[in-house]
């Protein structure tokens, strides 16, 4: 209902709005559709019976849904687990800060930095995905866009010429002329002219324009084959007349896609790599969960005391002091198990994946998109504008040959509207006899079409048909002795037509009518002579209507039955190539006509004015040849559905064309073989959904055609696929394509002949409307997947690593060795130049020879996780290792460490430190670090708070060389760097050395250095870093060889897994 509709109006009303609805005015003759809705053509409603409509109807207007609010748009950016343990922590972190300001402690700085930057992350991250989610609805948007703003309409007996369209009611009366665009969706009650077409190829899919009739039709008729009605938002091509509306707003076919849209909009489901996130951070929470549990239970005693008295607990004593440096503990915990740079590198590498795609004609308009199109298993293809160029072109052309029984037949080239596209096989150039003569001449008067270059390709003006045979007459080129001259219009392209056109003008035009099937010119001469009739049409009745035949030379013989014959056989051979056949004829002896110029005087001019005579006037025809047309397909699809092939992927047609056209484009194309039976994989929409179980017949192997499809045909097929687990790709260009573009979970729209509905319901857009495109941006998305792959297990790799170190911490009793604000720098920073770099790892040449990847394919392999929690144990013992070494030993593998003259202590004594105020002649040195002195004779057991800071320093140093040369493990998942060595991807080593250019920063830059709380390091301690971090790669290389020696036995035992589940 429209808007509006919805405040007034009894319940009578709406029951009789109810009947009204279920309607089959398509069924119905013009008097009875007169009758329901209670007007007549001459008169069309009252101002009181349309106020009374308005109340049940509403306006003519599609509705408006609102969207959710931007609060509500924010608070779901929050419904996530890792940004819920982030801002826990964070808040936590803000409390513990403000507790240590008031202290005044000399970390307050520090202590504010970590919650600050934590919630700048969570602000960007919202604000980024409310931006996202309010840019999804404009398809709806885009769909008024298409409606008509103002209606031709007769009331109270009176023509409104500019009545707004939103005021029109049911049962109104509209007039419909050459280029209006539909107001409603209407029966057609007369026609004024002798032919009314109509272009609703974005509704329907059909690649022609309609002609529309006055006649009912079946009640169970499809939405093409309602050749009585006219829809909201197409175009008149050709004629005029007066239609009844019958529906309005949301109850117009245009309405049902519109509320299609929004349906599928409200079910957009997340991608897999997001849902593969979302479960990640589940058991993330569970892990920190249980770690958190873990290092308060081992540390209880340092917080919590009591005394046994008869057996019973008694005496506790609490330490808040140390239980809020346990609370940092678990915040410290939850900023190192979560890799708050990964959202962002995340980002990072799909749009360097878009810029990548852009150069490939592929525009991608929404992120997350260009992951998914690595795991498409199904591409569901529209046939027109996509696997066809959507442009009318003559393929054959068949002319008469030396005697009456025989033919003669060109393969026409090209499949644009471009004159200079191909040319014809065989043509006599500049040598054309006279029969070839007069089918140029034929083809280029009898029409009223014309070609207009529009930036870099070319387009139609009128009816495709015709403006495709002009093009065939540019290819045939002139007759020798013809010269083209110059030409006022379009003398460039149409130069040959125009030269046909200059020498022979057109005087009349008998208009084509759907009984006669035919279009004819009277032309004259500009010599003076006599003027001749030149007719084009559908072949069998141009024969029926012809008495001679034009042969070779261009003698003129009696059509007999055996040249019928030989024509019809032709012509039959070619239509069941699913060409669109038209003839040409002519006619010299017009006795009527031969002193018509175009008077109204004149007494042929009546002839002209009824079109009941144009049969008799185009008759005693002489048949010289005919044309075969069709929307051809594209050079590239074949290949790239061999391609699709190669990788796993289906192609399925699905297309609102009729089933032998589509039949003959799939054979074509390489969806179907060439004698293939294909009795069980091509069917009609309403088959389709008639069918009793749809998902066994989706689940076919190989390519499938659904031809009459509606846009509910598309959606059903669409959901049913995905409920299937198929991840889908759908392109379309119609507004009918637009609802099953959003369901998809990758929508393909096409950006040359696509509408602006489908562009806004797409998450991509290909410039060049071509099939192929799409299969080398499934490529791209494939190589984009595995690189994410990479550097996020190089993420969460180095994130094992931070937990297995502050557990340790925890489980040791040692002071902290990393705080949060250090551990958010080398997730965010210093992790994030390799990370982004890792997305640059040049792709895998087998790519697409490679079968898709299942939506459900886990993220981390059992095996890759095992790798990655020996890496991580090795981190955690490295970085808890060297604090410990700097503590108890000056030196280590040779290695002297004992030049800033700091003092050792045991290792009891460190795993102790808590107690050192009970310890007796406790004394330590002051050492240097730096330009500063650390002096501890006020409190020597300082020497564990602000003293561990040498030692701190070299626990971060160590993290951010072992992540780096674990960056260079996360090159190939299993290969070694022998055989893939790191000069392979030079922006990896780049950006090494941008992140260790930002950790010296952070050392050397007095200021930064007291944010992070560390000191710059000598040398012989920069050894030590190195000589403690490189293992790492000798280790993870001898993992690599384990996993190459048993990726055998993985496998197998993976496809077992596999096939027990199904």
């Amino acid at each position: 209902m429209g808007r509006g509709g919805q405040d007034f109006g009894s319940k009578e009303d709406l029951r009789s709005k109810s009947q009204e609805e279920v309607f089959p005015a398509w069924a119905r003759d013009v008097k009875d559709c007169e009758k329901r809705y209670g007007v007549t053509r001459e008169n069309g409603l009252s101002n009181e019976e349309v106020e009374k409509k308005r109340q049940i109807h509403g306006f003519n207007e599609l509705t408006k849904h609102e969207g959710p609010s931007i609060f509500r748009l924010i608070l779901d950016q929050f419904n996530d687990t890792l940004v819920r343990i982030l801002l826990v922590a964070a808040v936590i972190s803000f409390v513990l800060a403000w507790y240590d300001g008031e202290e005044g402690g000399e970390m307050e700085i520090t202590a504010f930095v970590e919650p600050l930057v934590i919630f700048l992350i969570l602000i960007v991250n919202a604000f980024v995905g409310v931006w996202q989610e309010n840019n999804a609805e404009k398809a709806l948007e885009a769909l008024k866009e298409i409606q008509s703003e103002q209606a031709s309409v007769i009331r109270d007996g009176k023509k409104i010429p500019n009545l707004p369209a939103k005021e029109l009611v049911p049962g109104d009366i509209v007039e419909l002329r050459v280029g209006d665009k539909a107001p409603a969706d209407m029966r057609v009650l007369i026609l004024i002219s002798s032919t009314f077409r109509v272009e609703q190829g974005s509704l329907t899919g059909e690649s022609e324009a309609v002609s529309k009739t006055t006649k009912a039709v079946s009640e169970d008729s499809d939405i093409q084959g309602k050749k009585c009605m006219v829809f909201a938002g197409t175009t008149v091509v050709n004629g005029n007349c007066f239609c009844l509306v019958t529906q309005t707003g949301m109850e117009t076919e245009l309405g049902k896609v519109h509320s299609q849209i929004q349906e599928a909009s409200e079910n957009e489901e997340d991608t897999p790599l997001k849902k593969k996130l979302n479960e990640f951070g589940e058991a993330l929470t569970a892990i920190i969960g249980v770690i958190c549990i873990l290092v308060w239970l081992i540390n209880l005693k340092y917080f919590l005391t009591w005394e046994y008295v008869n057996g019973w607990p008694t005496n506790f004593k609490f330490s808040f002091e140390k239980c809020t440096y346990y609370f940092e503990i678990a915040v410290a915990l939850a900023v190192a198990a979560i890799p708050e740079g990964l959202p962002a590198v995340i980002t990072t590498c799909l749009a360097l994946g878009t810029r990548k795609m852009a150069q490939k004609n592929a525009l991608v308009r929404k992120l997350p998109s260009v992951e998914t199109l690595g795991c498409t298993t199904v591409i569901c293809s529209d046939k027109t504008g996509t696997l066809t160029t959507n442009q009318m072109s003559v393929s054959k052309l068949v002319a008469i040959g030396d005697r009456a029984n025989a033919v003669r037949t060109f393969n026409v080239q090209g499949t644009t509207y471009s004159p200079f596209d191909g040319k014809i096989q065989g043509w006599p150039v500049r040598r054309m006899d006279p029969n070839l003569q007069m089918i140029a001449k034929i083809a280029a008067l009898c029409n009223d079409a014309g070609i207009e270059e529009s930036g870099n390709h070319f387009v139609a003006n009128g009816m495709p048909t015709e403006a495709a045979l002009k093009v065939m007459v540019e290819k045939m080129g002139l007759p020798d002795g013809m010269d083209a001259g110059s030409s006022s219009v379009n003398g460039g392209l149409l130069c040959c037509c125009n030269s046909w056109n200059k020498h022979e003008p057109r005087v009349a035009t008998l208009e084509f009518d759907r009984d006669r099937k035919s279009m004819g010119v009277i032309v004259g001469s500009t010599s003076g002579g006599r003027k001749s009739l030149l007719v084009k049409g559908a072949v069998e009745n141009l024969l029926e209507r012809s008495s001679f035949i034009q042969l070779l030379d261009g003698s003129i013989v009696t059509l007999d039955q055996s040249s019928r014959n030989t024509i019809l056989k032709s012509l039959d051979e070619m239509s069941t190539s699913a060409l669109r056949c038209l003839g040409f004829a002519y006619k010299e002896d017009l006795p009527e006509f031969s002193t018509y110029t175009g008077d109204e005087d004149h007494p042929a001019h009546q002839l002209l004015l009824n079109p009941s005579t144009y049969s008799s006037i185009e008759s005693n025809l002489i048949f010289v040849g005919f044309a075969g047309l069709r929307d051809p397909p594209r050079k590239e699809v074949r290949q790239a559905i061999e391609d699709c092939r190669a990788a796993g992927i289906r192609v399925m047609v699905i297309t609102g064309d009729n089933k032998n056209t589509a039949e003959a484009i799939c054979r074509e194309i390489g969806v179907f073989g060439q004698h293939e039976d294909i009795t069980c994989r091509s069917i009609t929409g309403r088959e389709f959904m008639g069918l009793g179980d749809p998902k066994t017949y989706l689940r076919q192997s190989g390519g499938l055609l659904f031809s009459r499809a509606e846009p509910r045909h598309k959606q059903d097929i669409v959901r049913l696929l995905k409920e299937d687990g198929e991840v889908v790709a759908m392109t379309g260009d119609g507004v009918n394509d637009a609802p099953a573009l959003k369901l998809a979970d990758i929508g393909i729209a096409m950006g040359i002949s696509g509408t602006e509905v489908a562009k806004e319901a797409s998450d991509m857009v290909l410039a060049d409307d071509n099939f192929s495109t799409i299969v080398a941006a499934v490529g791209e998305g494939r190589s984009i997947y595995n690189n994410m792959k990479a550097f996020i297990r190089y993420m969460i790799s180095s994130n094992i690593g931070e937990v297995a170190c502050i557990f340790l911490t925890a489980a040791l009793g040692i002071p902290e060795g990393l705080i949060p604000v250090q551990l958010l720098w080398v997730n965010l920073v210093t992790d994030g130049p390799p990370a982004t770099a890792l997305g640059f790892n040049p792709p895998d040449k087998y790519v697409m020879k490679k079968p898709p990847r299942r939506s459900n394919d886990s993220l981390i392999s059992a095996w890759i996780l095992f790798r990655y929690l020996v890496i991580g144990f090795y981190v955690g013992i490295a970085t808890v290792g060297v604090f410990i070494i700097w503590f108890t030993r000056d030196s280590f593998l040779g290695i002297d460490l004992s030049g800033d003259g700091h003092s050792l202590v045991t290792y009891n004594q460190l795993a102790n430190w808590g107690q050192c105020p009970t310890w007796e002649g406790f004394k330590v040195s002051p050492f240097t670090a730096g330009s500063e002195v650390y002096n501890f004779d006020a409190n020597p057991c300082d020497y564990f708070k602000t003293g561990k800071v040498k030692a701190m320093t070299l626990s971060l140093s160590v993290l951010v060389a072992i992540e780096m040369f674990n960056s260079l493990n996360a090159l190939s998942e299993d290969g070694s760097l022998l055989t893939m060595p790191p000069w392979v991807n030079p922006w990896l080593l780049l950006a090494m050395s941008i992140s260790f250019g930002l950790h010296f920063l952070i050392l050397y830059v007095p200021f930064l250095a007291k944010v992070f709380g560390i000191v710059p390091l000598s040398l012989n301690e920069w050894l030590l870093v190195l000589a403690v971090a490189l293992p790492v790669i000798f280790i993870d290389e001898v993992l690599k060889f384990i996993g190459r020696c048993t990726s055998g036995i993985r496998t197998s035992d993976a496809r077992s897994t596999k096939q027990k589940d199904e």
